[in-house]
């Protein structure tokens, strides 16, 4: 079972992108982030012709997530996070597909920092921690795939000196990330690479996918059982280079 995690960058631009995406590669379920999409306008009936069913988490213009799942509807089981009731981005949705809880999320990306956004950020790092621990709890096989915003390590991205300003390197960040990881997740990519150099985002500016001057932010972490059935995990990097693509490629784990 190939689960994906893919931050589109707007999936209206993206469209074909995502459909091409879903016929080459036939994943069973896929995360989508930063849909940049109402509710309403979300493009459901070309994800079913591709045939996946869908739950998704809207926000006109900015932010919003979705779960994709091949030839099944996902049954959604939580929108949102709890803890900050004024919030009002959607950054988090989670489901059932089969026997799996599935959740994709979109961490808020914190610049600039220091300041209010980068506070919001841990915030919001503490709401997840405290809900993940929630799913652990229940013992079911779970695995929570997004756009963490975080470089967990100096070799996750091409230059630390060229990131060290920005908040996704931060201290705070990489201890939230950490403390995450501590409760008893297991961070896919990293253990099927565990030597770093594997990239999931490449900037639009300064000729960063030429110069192959990336980093990894995509994350899929797994929870014990799902960790127990770890088959392998990846970036499908080749689709960040097609035309009008996404400036993240799709990062995957296939489980037994």
């Amino acid at each position: 079972m190939k689960i994906v995690s893919y931050n589109v960058n707007g999936i209206k631009a993206r469209l074909p992108r995502l459909l091409e995406y879903l016929a080459e590669e036939s994943p069973d379920i896929v995360c989508l982030q930063e849909l940049k999409s109402s509710d309403e306008t979300f493009p459901e009936a070309d994800i079913r012709d591709a045939g996946y069913g869908a739950v998704w988490h809207g926000q006109k213009g900015f932010n919003g997530v979705a779960i994709l799942a091949k030839g099944v509807d996902p049954v959604e089981r939580v929108r949102g996070l709890a803890g900050e009731p004024e919030d009002e981005h959607s950054r988090y949705i989670e489901a059932e597909v089969g026997d799996l809880v599935v959740a994709s999320i979109y961490l808020p990306n914190g610049n600039p920092q220091p300041g209010p956004k980068f506070d919001y950020k841990l915030r919001w790092f503490e709401r997840l921690a405290t809900h993940a621990r929630t799913l652990l709890d229940s013992e079911r096989t779970v695995v929570l795939a997004g756009d963490y915003n975080v470089i967990p390590n100096d070799d996750d991205v091409f230059s630390v000196r060229a990131m060290a300003s920005d908040a996704l390197m931060q201290p705070e960040s990489r201890a939230a990330y950490r403390r995450l990881l501590a409760q008893g997740w297991t961070d896919a990519l990293r253990t099927r690479f565990p030597g770093g150099g594997v990239w999931t985002f490449w900037d639009y500016q300064a000729g960063a996918w030429q110069r192959d001057a990336g980093f990894r932010i995509d994350h899929l972490l797994l929870s014990p059982t799902a960790a127990d059935r770890l088959a392998d995990a990846g970036v499908d990097k080749a689709h960040r280079g097609r035309e009008k693509a996404s400036d993240h490629a799709p990062t995957w784990v296939t489980l037994r």
